[in-house]
């Protein structure tokens, strides 16, 4: 892997989900952090989960992964498309390059024609359009301003001209196995410009390792460095089922992934796996003992045991061990095996630059002071990305305001930064008294009648 960092600026959506338009910008400008931490608050429905699924479009369109069905209907009511833009600052110490990154695209629905005999819901599928990679660098005395790399929105490969010569060359064959690619990555629900066709040919054929490096740094960012957990998670938890995230490395190897533990019995996974959860365990009770006083985890290893293809397994069972007692995992609270599920994630953001992190309701199960003062540790010594979404006011006392943005009422402008806040205001009593008195430009809570509410209650159950 080539060493350097990726990371997210500004992101702007279209009509995606209730979301008609709204930008944030992950830098804090008012103070010199490391860390770049985005709390997303604001009453239910109001577009913070929307944000989180538009990183998840991302992450898809990165890995050059087809995009499941059911982002059709995250397209607004109102549109037949919506569009996603990604700003991103990309450095490679190692060559002394600093790029400025956009990543643009849109997404529509259209019919599955490969499907048959499923509902109307299963016959669409989603479809990557007007894609357009630009880039800016900064190479010693070589600067280059913003300007498009590859522009696929044209019934051409892309455009420009030039710079398609200087990434793919002229010869006519590559060409048409190029044109084929287009097609079958939007018949596939798949990104062009980060296809493995394309990236391929790039890859042979660019003499301008400024541009392959450009490349190979995003691919290896969407792969390995971004990380997005949804309340899928907090469902399969509820579920007794651990989704254990992680990023592991060590001076011969690495992975990274995303490991399924049902904790209502003991379980057999491959035996390459059993020997990740070993490496990663005693790295994740340095911080869990920490957090949680005393309380640390294991994994009770049964034996060797068959899989269904043959290869020899691991029976398993994480365990907790508190007080001198070992106890499995599935009988602690939610919150704890919450923590225990993402904590390795936070161990990365905290110590590496290039790695962001996007955790929907991480307030989920927390205790509120516990989560405020994690995310003032991270967001104060720390050197990621992590964006998320909570109720959970706490964190509002513990970051700096410059980390945190709010919802609006207005789909036309869905996200804001409060204003007007003094350095000894409370942001969390000032957002109170904002729902209250309405001081920002925009309106920041739907206003709801407690009279109205009581007697809805009354009458429904009068009926």
């Amino acid at each position: 892997m080539k060493k350097g960092s990726v990371r997210i600026e500004k992101i702007e959506i279209e009509n995606f989900k209730n979301v008609k338009k709204g930008q944030v910008t992950l830098k804090n400008n008012r103070k010199n952090y490391k860390s770049s931490i985005l709390g997303i608050y604001g009453q239910n429905g109001s577009g913070k989960t929307a944000l989180i699924d538009a990183i998840m479009l991302l992450k898809y369109a990165l890995c050059g992964q087809v995009i499941p069905p059911q982002y059709a209907d995250y397209i607004h009511v109102e549109s037949d498309s919506a569009k996603l833009r990604f700003d991103f600052s990309v450095d490679i110490p190692e060559s002394g390059i600093s790029y400025g990154v956009v990543y643009e695209f849109g997404i529509k629905k259209e019919q599955n024609d490969n499907a048959q005999n499923v509902s109307e819901s299963e016959n669409t599928k989603v479809v990557i359009f007007d894609e357009i990679l630009s880039c800016s660098y900064v190479h010693g005395e070589d600067k280059c301003r913003m300007a498009n790399l590859i522009n696929a929105s044209s019934k051409e490969v892309f455009t420009p001209r030039n710079k398609y010569q200087e990434l793919v060359g002229k010869d006519k064959e590559v060409a048409t196995d190029l044109e084929v690619a287009k097609r079958l990555a939007s018949a596939t629900s798949r990104s062009f410009v980060f296809s493995r066709e394309l990236l391929t040919v790039i890859h042979e054929n660019c003499k301008q390792p400024i541009y392959t490096e450009l490349l190979e740094m995003l691919v290896q960012y969407g792969n390995f460095e971004l990380f997005v957990i949804n309340t899928q998670n907090n469902g399969l938890i509820t579920m007794n089922a651990l989704p254990l995230a992680f990023k592991y490395e060590s001076e011969n190897a690495g992975a990274v992934g995303n490991i399924m533990l049902p904790l209502d019995e003991a379980e057999t996974i491959p035996k390459e796996a059993a020997e990740l959860i070993e490496k990663i365990i005693p790295n994740m009770n340095m911080v869990l003992s920490q957090i949680v006083p005393g309380l640390t985890i294991s994994m009770y290893n049964f034996g060797p045991q068959v899989l269904k293809n043959g290869n020899i397994g691991c029976r398993v069972q994480l365990m907790s061990k508190k007080n001198s007692k070992e106890i499995p995992l599935r009988y602690e609270s939610e919150g704890i095996k919450k923590i225990v599920s993402i904590l390795q994630l936070l161990i990365v953001v905290y110590n590496k630059p290039s790695i962001t992190v996007a955790i929907d309701e991480l307030d989920s199960g927390v205790f509120e002071y516990l989560l405020g003062e994690i995310l003032r540790i991270i967001s104060e010594k720390g050197k990621g990305q992590l964006i998320f979404t909570s109720h959970n006011l706490r964190p509002l006392e513990t970051l700096d305001r410059g980390f945190i943005t709010f919802t609006t009422t207005n789909p036309e402008n869905r996200y804001l930064r409060m204003v007007n806040v003094k350095e000894n205001n409370n942001l969390r009593d000032f957002y109170y008294r904002d729902i209250v008195l309405g001081e920002q430009n925009e309106v920041v809570y739907e206003p709801t009648n407690n009279y109205e509410i009581a007697l809805a209650f009354r009458e429904a159950g009068e009926m």
